[in-house]
């Protein structure tokens, strides 16, 4: 594989602006003139350096749980409180999502961002209906619910305080540690058997999670957030995803000791997916930064892909095969085995619910 000749982009996980074509949107490119007099202005002795910011739309959508029937994930509701990520993860399977916005899975994706303020009003409106059933709701199935601007929005927190008060079962997908700002709602819903929390360890190398999750916590930060989970009595379990063959996979059997030394009773493996503008945007991110082993990457993700960059079938999808999946199989059984550890089941209760007040009305008990 080629090394690009651009240098990477500082802070950002994804390299580029390209607008996907599969919806027969307007194709977008940089102005080089423009590009070379920003390069100039920022070469100048003394100029503060040209960073690419970030900004959020205030979006207020009409309904906030969305429901799905797939079969490869055990959960049929969601609320994502945000669309677009900061963390800037280049492997990120949601990056389509931006499409449908006519901006770019690529930096569109984690610089212009969404939010949903009226989420958790929402939210209360939809378990008072009369013909609503209690099912656990996930969080952070799309977009990562505790990324940066979080702590501005508090989006997340007022969807937990809803779900106490509702006595709805609620699970959490994070790479954050920020998590840990909502420790005290957790703990509460912990009580009551109501929160399972899952936080992603993809590597044990800061230097290499930069490169990978430029805005995500540290690998450091994010085990001293299930220990802490782990101390204060909330369901957690650590996912080591994605499997990137190559670059990731080393570290698998070191996290999973890891976190089986401070109390996790639960771990997991994703291999890494790439659908859509995913696996372009994952091949530009390999010519920046991992140019010499960039086509070993690539062979061995289409190894268990069936010869494709990617397998977009129900029932496959999440279920890699060939002899390369296998190996993982088979390290990170062996890795759960010396370290003592399994895949728990978090069995979270339904039974506990009650229609919110709505209205601005608070509970008298």
């Amino acid at each position: 594989m080629e090394r690009r000749l651009a240098p990477a982009i500082a802070g950002r996980g994804a390299q580029g602006f390209e607008v996907p074509t599969r919806f027969g949107l307007a194709t977008r490119e940089v102005d080089g003139d423009w590009r070379d007099y920003m390069e100039q202005l920022a070469s100048l002795e003394g100029a503060p350096p040209v960073k690419l910011r970030t900004t959020v739309t205030e979006e207020h959508p009409k309904t906030i749980l969305s429901f799905n029937q797939s079969p490869d994930v055990p959960f049929d509701r969601s609320v994502n409180a945000y669309r677009g990520c900061e963390h800037g993860c280049v492997y990120c399977f949601a990056r389509p999502t931006h499409a449908y916005h006519d901006l770019s899975p690529g930096l569109d994706f984690e610089t212009r961002l969404f939010a949903k303020p009226n989420a958790a009003e929402l939210l209360r409106a939809t378990l008072a209906k009369p013909k609503y059933r209690c099912k656990p709701i996930s969080m952070g199935t799309n977009t990562d619910p505790y990324q940066p601007i979080e702590a501005r929005y508090r989006i997340t927190r007022s969807v937990l305080e809803v779900c106490l008060d509702a006595r709805h079962p609620v699970t959490i997908t994070t790479k954050s540690d920020r998590v840990l700002a909502d420790l005290d709602l957790l703990a509460q819903l912990a009580e009551r058997r109501l929160v399972a929390v899952a936080v992603s360890v993809t590597s044990l190398d800061p230097k290499l999670s930069g490169k990978l999750e430029p805005r995500a916590a540290a690998p450091a930060k994010r085990l001293l957030a299930l220990q802490k989970l782990v101390e204060s009595g909330v369901p957690v379990h650590c996912s080591v995803s994605p499997i990137i063959p190559a670059i990731t996979d080393e570290f698998m059997e070191e996290i999973v000791q890891r976190v089986a030394a401070i109390g996790v009773g639960s771990v997991g493996w994703i291999p890494l997916r790439l659908p859509h503008e995913v696996a372009p945007l994952f091949r530009e991110w390999l010519a920046v930064h991992f140019p010499e082993r960039g086509d070993k990457v690539m062979s061995i993700v289409r190894s268990i892909r069936g010869g494709r960059d990617n397998d977009p079938d129900f029932f496959t999808r999440m279920k890699p095969s060939g002899v390369w999946a296998d190996l993982f199989r088979a390290r990170f059984r062996l890795a759960c085995k010396r370290a003592g550890i399994g895949k728990e089941k978090f069995e979270l209760d339904c039974t506990q619910f009650r229609s919110p007040a709505v209205g601005g009305q608070m509970r008298l008990l």
